[in-house]
């Protein structure tokens, strides 16, 4: 079961964010998909300023240090970039099993996982809309709880 969710600028990709923030706990792994420019990382800013409850929250990107890690008052969440890696080897030098263990772990550039990628986690695939600024996430769960959340979350279209 997925579900697809059309938004028409960057106001409706900061809503859809902030409601995935709203159900997201220690352990999930949000696996974000999509080309060079499709805004992974404008939603994981906003994913992760809404986590904070601060929309004030500096998020750089972790493209150059392929992970930045934010101690939040809710819940700690990892924010990963994998374009730059090769091998998944790499992928343990960055402590990611803590991160999943312990964190919200956003994670871009997932392919680069391979066999590291977890069971239970949420793939959001985002491909252009039908504007310059619109997008189509779409919400792939996997595992009970993912789906049930999923079913559950009620999204404004925009």
């Amino acid at each position: 079961m997925s579900k697809t969710v059309t938004v028409s600028d960057q106001n409706g990709t900061e809503a859809l964010a902030a409601k995935l923030a709203a159900v997201a706990r220690a352990g999930d792994v949000i696996l974000m998909h999509g080309t060079l420019g499709m805004g992974k990382s404008a939603f994981c800013r906003a994913f992760i300023r809404a986590v904070a409850d601060n929309p004030n929250e500096e998020v750089p990107s972790p493209t150059f240090t392929l992970v930045q890690i934010y101690e939040l008052d809710r819940v700690p969440v990892w924010h990963f970039d994998l374009y730059r890696l090769s091998d998944p080897e790499e992928v343990h030098e960055l402590d990611i099993e803590d991160a999943f263990a312990d964190a919200i772990s956003l994670i871009e550039w997932p392919d680069r996982l391979e066999y590291l990628t977890p069971e239970n986690r949420l793939d959001i695939h985002i491909e252009p809309g039908s504007t310059p600024d619109g997008r189509v996430f779409k919400l792939e769960p996997h595992g009970d709880d993912w789906v049930t959340r999923i079913n559950d979350l009620v999204v404004d279209p925009s």
